[in-house]
C-alpha cells in the first residue's frame, strides 16, 4: 500500500456545481494521470462546506491551501506547481483571512496534516502475519534488542513517561505511570496482559493489529515484562476471534523457535512465557478484573477496586493489564524516542488514535489519525461526507460505553483534555456517524438493551437500573412516557456512575446523561407531543414490552 504524500479536495456544494465544480474535478483527475502523480495524490470531493466568494475552491493538504476560483483551465497549473514542483500557486490563491462558517476549522488547523499517519497500524496489510521474517525485516525485534542490550527496567518506563503516551482503552491513563506502579509493588511473581477482548459494539481496531501485525504486540509485551519484572503473560483476546488467535499462536512458536520468547533472551538473562486464553463471549470480561477472574477460571465478574491489578492481580500477584493498541504503541517509541512520538498530536494527548467509522457516511472503515483531529475532519476528509446529502446531527463514539457527541461539537479536537471540557468521553474510538433521522430515544434503547443484557448483575445498580432506564425509554417511545420519566432517568444515570461495581455500570448511564442535555427537547416532544421528531418511533400507545 502506497502512502499518498498529498490529498486535493474539490467543493462541491450546489453553489460550486452551479460553477463547474465537476469540470475542475474531472480536469484534476486528467492531469494527476499527466503527470503521472495519481499514485501519491489523493482527489476527492467534499460537500459540506460552502465559500460563494471563491467557489469552487480547491484545498491541498499538508499545506491546508485553500484555492479559489479555480477554473478546469487553472488545474494544469495548479497541479505542475504546487503538487508537481512543490510550490504555492500565489497567483489561484484564495485569501485565508476570510476562511468562516464551516471551513473554519481549516484555518484553525495551522496547516497540520490531518491525513492518516500510521504508528500501530504501520505494518497492518504490509507484512505477511505469518511471517516473522517479515516482521523482522520491517523493523521487528529491534525494539526489544535494544531494551535487552542497552537499557534497564527504569529507563524503559522513564521514555514511556517521557513520551507521554495514554492508554488507548478509553480511560487515558498515562502508560507509563501505570508500568512505574506495577515495577515498584515488591513480589515474586509478576504478571503482564494484553487485553484483546474488544467486546465493545462496532469496534475492530484491536482484530485489525492482531491479525495483521501479531509480531507486534508479542515484542511489546515482552518489553512491558522486562520493564515491570514480570516473566509470564497473557494474551486474553475475544473468543470469536479465530484468526486471530491463530495467529497469535503460530507468531508465539516462531517467536520462541528465533530467540525471542522464553529463557534467556538476547542472551540478558530475562525469561518471558506467553500464553494465548480465548474470552469467555461477555462482554463484562474487557473490564480488566473481571478478565483477571476469567483467566483464573472463574465467573467473569469485576472486583472490587482498591486493591487495584497493579498491587494484587492475576492469582493475587502484581499484574500489568495494557489493551492492543496501547501495546502496539510501544515498540516505536522505543525505536524512535520520545520526542519523535510528540510531534504527532497535541501536547496533552501525543500520538495517534485508530478510529473505526460506521454509519451515515459514504465511506466507513478503520483509519489511525493525529490526536488533536476533529469530528468534522474525519467525516470530510476519510468518510467522504455524509451519505445522500443528509445533515449531521449526532456520533456516538467508543462504542456502547463511549458518549453521544451533538453536531455543535464537531469542531471540538478530539483528544482526552479537550473532550473532558467538552464534557464527553472519547471512548475506545469507534465513532458512529447518525444523520437527521436518527431518534435520539431510539439510539439510547439500543444502547441499553445492550447493557442490560450484558450486565453481570452482580451489583444492583447495574443490574436493576439498566432494566428499569430501557422500560422508561421503550414506554417513551411509545408515546406512553410523563415528564417524571426525565426525573426518573436522570437520578438512574446517577446512580448508575455512582453506585456501580465496574466501568460497565458507571459508563451505562452515558446515553442517558447525553440525549438529555444535548437533546432535551426531542425528548420533551416524545412525552408532550406523542411525537417522534425523526418518525422513528411508532408511538402506538400501546406497550411493546416483553421482559
Amino acid at each position: 500500500m502506497k502512502i499518498k504524500r498529498s490529498m486535493v479536495l474539490v467543493s462541491s456544494d450546489p453553489h460550486s456545481l452551479e460553477k463547474g465544480a465537476e469540470a475542475v474535478y474531472r480536469r484534476f483527475s486528467e492531469e494527476l494521470k499527466t503527470f503521472d502523480l495519481s499514485d501519491e495524490i489523493s482527489l476527492s470531493k467534499i460537500s459540506d462546506m460552502e465559500r460563494s466568494d471563491v467557489a469552487p475552491f480547491v484545498i491541498v493538504y499538508p499545506e491546508a491551501t485553500v484555492y479559489g476560483p479555480v477554473t478546469p483551465d487553472d488545474v494544469h497549473f495548479l497541479v505542475e506547481e504546487h503538487l508537481y514542483k512543490g510550490r504555492i500557486a500565489t497567483r489561484l490563491q484564495a485569501p485565508t483571512k476570510e476562511l468562516t462558517g464551516k471551513i473554519a476549522w481549516l484555518s484553525a488547523r495551522g496547516g497540520t496534516l490531518p491525513a492518516e499517519q500510521r504508528i500501530v497500524l504501520e505494518r497492518a496489510g504490509i507484512i505477511d502475519p505469518d511471517s516473522i521474517e517479515d516482521y523482522i525485516v520491517h523493523d521487528g525485534y529491534l525494539a526489544l534488542g535494544k531494551v535487552l542490550t542497552e537499557m534497564n527496567p527504569a529507563n524503559v518506563i522513564e521514555l514511556l513517561k517521557q513520551s507521554g503516551l495514554k492508554g488507548r482503552g478509553g480511560a487515558g491513563f498515562p502508560t507509563g505511570s501505570k508500568w512505574q506502579f506495577v515495577a515498584g509493588t515488591k513480589s515474586d511473581k509478576k504478571y503482564v496482559i494484553c487485553n484483546a477482548d474488544e467486546s465493545e459494539p462496532g469496534t475492530f481496531k484491536d482484530r485489525l493489529i492482531l491479525e495483521g501485525d501479531p509480531h507486534s504486540i508479542i515484542e511489546a509485551m515482552t518489553i512491558a515484562a522486562y520493564a515491570v519484572g514480570a516473566d509470564e503473560g497473557y494474551l486474553y483476546i475475544r473468543g470469536e476471534y479465530a484468526l486471530a488467535q491463530a495467529r497469535l499462536l503460530k507468531a508465539i512458536l516462531q517467536a520462541k523457535e528465533m530467540g525471542f520468547l522464553g529463557e534467556n533472551i538476547f542472551n540478558s538473562g530475562f525469561n518471558f512465557e506467553l500464553h494465548v486464553h480465548g474470552g469467555a463471549g461477555a462482554y463484562v470480561c474487557g473490564e480488566e478484573t473481571a478478565l483477571i477472574e476469567s483467566i483464573e477460571g472463574k465467573r467473569g465478574e469485576p472486583r472490587p477496586r482498591p486493591p487495584y491489578p497493579t498491587t494484587n492481580g492475576l492469582w493475587d500477584k502484581p499484574t500489568l493489564v495494557n489493551n492492543v493498541e496501547t501495546l502496539a504503541n510501544v515498540p516505536p517509541i522505543i525505536r524512535n524516542g520520545a520526542a519523535w512520538f510528540k510531534s504527532f498530536g497535541t501536547p496533552t494527548s501525543p500520538g495517534t488514535k485508530v478510529y473505526t467509522i460506521m454509519g451515515n457516511v459514504n465511506v466507513t472503515g478503520l483509519i489511525e489519525v493525529p490526536m488533536g483531529i476533529t469530528l468534522h475532519e474525519v467525516i470530510s476528509i476519510y468518510g467522504k461526507g455524509m451519505k445522500n446529502g443528509k445533515q449531521l446531527k449526532l456520533a456516538q463514539t467508543g462504542g456502547s460505553s463511549g458518549s453521544i457527541i451533538p453536531a455543535r461539537l464537531q469542531d471540538t479536537p478530539m483528544d482526552y483534555d479537550s473532550y473532558a471540557k467538552a464534557g464527553v468521553s472519547m471512548g475506545s474510538g469507534a465513532l458512529l456517524i447518525c444523520n437527521e433521522e436518527t431518534c435520539v430515544i431510539d439510539l439510547a434503547k439500543v444502547l441499553l438493551n445492550f447493557f442490560r443484557f450484558e450486565s453481570c448483575g452482580k451489583c444492583n445498580p447495574c443490574r436493576i437500573g439498566n432494566q428499569r432506564a430501557f422500560q422508561i425509554l421503550t414506554n417513551i417511545s411509545e408515546g406512553l412516557g410523563s415528564m417524571n420519566d426525565i426525573d426518573a432517568l436522570q437520578d438512574i444515570s446517577k446512580w448508575l456512575y455512582e453506585m456501580s461495581n465496574c466501568g460497565l455500570g458507571q459508563t451505562a448511564g452515558s446515553p442517558i446523561k447525553d440525549i438529555l442535555n444535548h437533546f432535551r427537547e426531542e425528548v420533551e416532544a416524545h412525552i408532550q407531543q406523542k411525537e417522534c421528531p425523526a418518525g422513528v418511533c411508532a408511538m402506538s400507545g400501546k406497550s411493546t414490552l416483553t421482559v
